[in-house]
């Protein structure tokens, strides 16, 4: 193997030996489409397409990467005192010594679940531009390629340069990105990335945006979440309108999948990775994370663009609104208002 230069040797995230040690290999059988027919470019993804082109950023300049962010430091109520506040409080596993270990590591786990989302992202959106038959849509699809691969880059040097700690991906994303990238239909793929997992990160980008500790954090987030917003508009605009020929065995099929990924998606925020990092009571902490009412809440805001994005698309099924009731991942006056 070639040797790796010096000045990459530091770089966990960008060294060959670090990143094959632990692969997910998908296997999936796809079909690719070229489409001879180039459009007028005057379609609302065409639109779309134009505004991703003007909102470039460059993770290396436009973000100041000279904060400096210490893992583990005393923190204060401008610095991230405040961060995940819903872990003081009666039944919280966490004892007020080991609450500033508790908010280092919760920010890590988040980041980097932020980190392995966007990859999944980079290579999902990687597989619409072969998958997908509009010629518009193959376009807007390669320029999100490219805020993906922008969005794993800051994500990457942040937590190796100013965290220097990383946790695995969570069991449930880590499922539905295979189950994603395993889907050969190519609207299903839309709805796993653009709606569920899109729809999710943008909340909580915003809110870690303004809740997070270090001003280096918020502002990617930020920065981020910008991007995110088109993306999603990106995938509603191109679904609306599709199911409303669809048969009722293609929509059970769909509805199936929607459940499947929402299961996954709520239970991923148990926090059981950080609970086993500290050597905290398991079990104590993920039932706190399931029965405190923050918690509660912090979820069913993450929910609200996925409901809200089902709702638009006709996807809103009374078995999908039961599951979201079940999960408490929406509050039942929800339902009912448009």
């Amino acid at each position: 193997m070639t040797a790796v230069p010096d000045e990459a040797a530091d770089s966990p995230f960008f060294v060959l030996d670090a990143v094959t040690a632990d692969l997910m290999k998908v296997e999936s059988l796809t079909q690719t489409c070229l489409n001879w027919d180039y459009g007028k470019r005057d379609s609302r993804v065409w639109s779309l397409y134009e505004k991703n082109k003007a909102a470039q950023w460059n993770a290396a300049t436009d973000i100041d990467w000279d904060h400096d962010v210490r893992f583990g430091a005393e923190l204060t109520e401008e610095n991230g005192a405040r961060l995940a506040g819903f872990v003081v409080g009666e039944g919280s596993p966490v004892p007020r010594e080991l609450l500033t270990q508790f908010r280092w590591e919760y920010q890590a786990w988040m980041c980097s679940q932020f980190l392995h989302g966007e990859q999944g992202a980079l290579v999902t959106t990687a597989r619409l531009v072969e998958i997908v038959p509009d010629m518009d849509a193959k376009t807007y699809a390669a320029s999100q390629v490219a805020d993906e691969a922008r969005h794993v880059e800051a994500f990457a040097r942040y937590m190796d340069e100013k965290l220097g700690t990383v946790y695995p991906v969570n069991p449930g994303l880590g499922t539905l990105l295979h189950d994603v990238l395993s889907e050969s239909r190519w609207d299903i793929v839309y709805l796993g990335m653009q709606v569920v997992m899109e729809g999710l990160a943008i909340t909580g980008l915003r809110l870690a945006s303004s809740g997070f500790g270090d001003a280096l954090i918020r502002q990617i987030t930020k920065m981020v979440a910008s991007d995110e917003a088109r993306h999603i508009a990106f995938g509603v605009t191109s679904l609306t309108g599709m199911y409303e020929q669809a048969t009722s065995a293609e929509l059970r099929e769909r509805e199936d999948f929607l459940l499947e990924s929402i299961r996954l998606m709520s239970r991923r925020f148990m926090l059981r990775e950080v609970w086993e990092r500290m050597e905290l009571d398991v079990a104590k902490g993920l039932h706190f994370a399931r029965t405190n009412p923050m918690m509660a809440t912090y979820r069913q805001l993450l929910f609200q663009q996925v409901i809200h994005v089902l709702r638009q698309l006709g996807l809103l099924s009374e078995r999908v609104k039961e599951l979201l009731l079940a999960e408490n991942l929406v509050r039942p006056e929800m339902m009912t208002s448009r």
